[in-house]
């Protein structure tokens, strides 16, 4: 997922903050790999925690933080803090937020950016100071392709999940007709187009704004194209209120979207029967359906909350750079190395994590699921083959 692109680099030079990251060494740790734990470091969460988009957030967020308070509960002696940069999904605060985190010499990794367009901004900086980061959700392609050392996907990116969304429209819902819009995002506007590739001609396209409220314009379009699906590139506040408006001009079709919608809040902000029947896609597994204790662990931590999409993919990404801690790696250099190297499997979702070189997950791990909003819940409908 991700955020429109803004190049509002600046603040304090980068080449003076790279910083190896402070350690020491607990004596009664574990020992794993010959070394012990490193102790009194920081993992940062990057992205929206308020803000339009803080739904998505919260639930990653969430998801390190469990992965942490565990391993915190394991080795009382040696801790590490979870630091949250609150960036709204907004890249305008990206540049300020990762300038904040190359500075503290205690965070050794990020996990994040939630956002693309975030990332666009907020890797470089990283990328200056040596930070590790692993994302759990933004899925822009052209991120790996920058040359970034400190650059990792903990999921499929739009190339995956676009021509399956794609696939999905041609072959289970047989659209005659489809029209597209995105919010002009980095992420919806990606999107679209490898949705395009996949259906061909469309019916008709536009763009809309994120914060927009009023889609008379787009629903006179949509209504006039005689579609009857409209794929939705962008987030779930505008594409709750957009399918509003549709089904209140009398429009019939079904909505699909990708992840960016794929969370409980766009069922509040559309309403539930407006809802009902939105096909929602994501490049991951259900995290209500995760593996071993995970669902019934976060349901304790948080309050009874089902997890929400990314929610298990950041606990595993989490644990990876724990794993990397407890084996001593406690400077920002050797954590980078020991992620890159990784070959594990995530307890929750169940996936090989293993980095191509451009940081991307291995291809074979990439699954696309299409959820269906059905009785006021998203829930999983298929994983939709692979072409």
């Amino acid at each position: 997922m991700r955020q429109k692109l803004a190049r509002v680099l600046g603040g304090v030079a980068i080449g003076a903050l790279v910083f190896s990251g402070a350690a020491c060494k607990a004596d009664s740790g574990s020992d794993a790999g010959g070394s012990k734990a490193a102790c009194d470091l920081k993992i940062g969460f990057f992205g929206p925690l308020t803000g339009d988009a803080a739904g998505l957030g919260i639930h990653m967020r969430n998801g390190t933080k469990l992965a942490i308070d565990q391993y915190n509960k394991d080795n009382a002696d040696c801790k590490v803090q979870i630091e949250e940069y609150d960036s709204q999904g907004d890249p305008a605060k990206a540049p300020a937020l990762a300038q904040k985190a190359v500075g503290d010499t205690k965070v050794v990794g990020i996990i994040g950016p939630a956002f693309s367009g975030e990332s666009e901004v907020g890797n470089p900086i990283f990328d200056e100071a040596g930070l590790p980061a692993i994302t759990p959700s933004a899925t822009r392609p052209s991120l790996s392709t920058k040359n970034w050392k400190i650059f990792h996907r903990g999921v499929g990116n739009d190339t995956s999940q676009g021509p399956a969304a794609g696939r999905y429209i041609k072959n289970v819902l047989k659209a005659e007709k489809v029209y597209v819009i995105d919010d002009q995002s980095a992420y919806g506007a990606g999107l679209v187009d490898e949705v395009k590739k996949v259906i061909g001609a469309v019916a008709g396209e536009d763009k809309i704004q994120v914060k927009q409220t009023n889609f008379s314009a787009q629903v006179t379009k949509v209504v006039g194209s005689g579609a009857n699906v409209l794929f939705f590139g962008g987030y779930y506040t505008e594409a709750g209120l957009l399918l509003k408006q549709l089904k209140g001009a009398g429009w019939k079709g079904t909505m699909v979207a990708g992840d960016g919608v794929n969370d409980a809040n766009f069922i509040k902000v559309a309403g539930e029967q407006v809802a009902e029947g939105t096909i929602l896609t994501c490049p991951c597994a259900p995290a209500t359906a995760a593996k071993g204790s995970f669902v019934t662990d976060y349901k304790a931590a948080f309050d009874n909350a089902e997890p929400g999409t990314y929610a298990d993919v950041s606990y595993d990404i989490t644990k990876i750079m724990l794993e990397g801690i407890k084996a001593g790696k406690g400077t920002r250099a050797d954590l980078l190395s020991f992620i890159n190297s990784y070959n594990g499997t995530g307890g929750a979702t169940g996936v090989t994590y293993k980095f191509e070189s451009t940081g991307e997950l291995d291809p074979a791990q990439v699954k696309v699921w299409a959820f269906k909003v059905n009785a006021g819940k998203v829930v999983p409908d298929i994983e939709i083959p692979k072409a």
